[in-house]
Formats: C-alpha cells, structure tokens, sequence
C-alpha cells in the first residue's frame, strides 16, 4: 500500500468553496467508481482557507499514468473535472491548468 499527498487551491470565494464542499457532499457514483477502479483503496480531502489537502491510499494496481488515462476516456469523469474546476485554481508556482499538484514527503515519526 502506497499513500500520495496532495495539494490544490480553491478560488478565494467563501461562497464558491461552500458549493464545492456541498459537490462533495454528494459525489457522482460514476466518479466514486471511477476511483475506486483505478486502485485508490482510501482518499481523504481536507481544507484550509482555500488550500485542500488529499490523502490517497492505493493498492499495487495504481498509477497515475494508468488513472490519467482512464479519466481521459471517461466522460462523466471529464464532466465533473470540468465542474470543478469552477471553484479551483492552480497553486501558485505551478503549470497554467495544473490541477493536483504531488507533495513531498519531508518528515515521518
């Protein structure tokens, strides 16, 4: 079992990054399906002001070339990524459109 961490920024909107938590709320099934086939076994989504923070957990099956892909191809996938993307914005520093950005692990007890 692997664990990925990482970041993205929401729109510094408190009435948007309320919409994007009340999406969250009520996830798509066609994209709860969609993650958990692609290997992701546990993935938690945290806030801070307009930081979010996830945590995945993924079996040996999961890559993020093979996710990248397979979200390609995915419709419903496409729809929702779309959606969201009205409350998000890249973190500062990276690639215009970046969306998920991977942290580096820096400490561990």
């Amino acid at each position: 079992m692997n664990r990925y961490c990482l970041a993205l920024d929401l729109k510094n909107d408190p009435l948007l990054i309320a919409e994007y938590e009340e999406w969250h709320k009520q996830v798509w099934p066609e994209i709860m399906e969609s993650i958990r086939s692609s290997g992701i076994e546990s993935m938690q989504i945290y806030r801070f002001a307009n930081r979010l923070f996830m945590i995945m957990e993924v079996n040996d099956s999961f890559s993020f070339e093979k996710k990248s892909a397979a979200d390609a191809a995915n419709l419903k996938v496409q729809e929702w990524e779309e959606l969201m993307w009205k409350y998000q914005q890249a973190i500062p520093g990276v690639a215009a459109g970046a969306k998920w950005v991977l942290m580096n692990k820096i400490f561990e007890l």
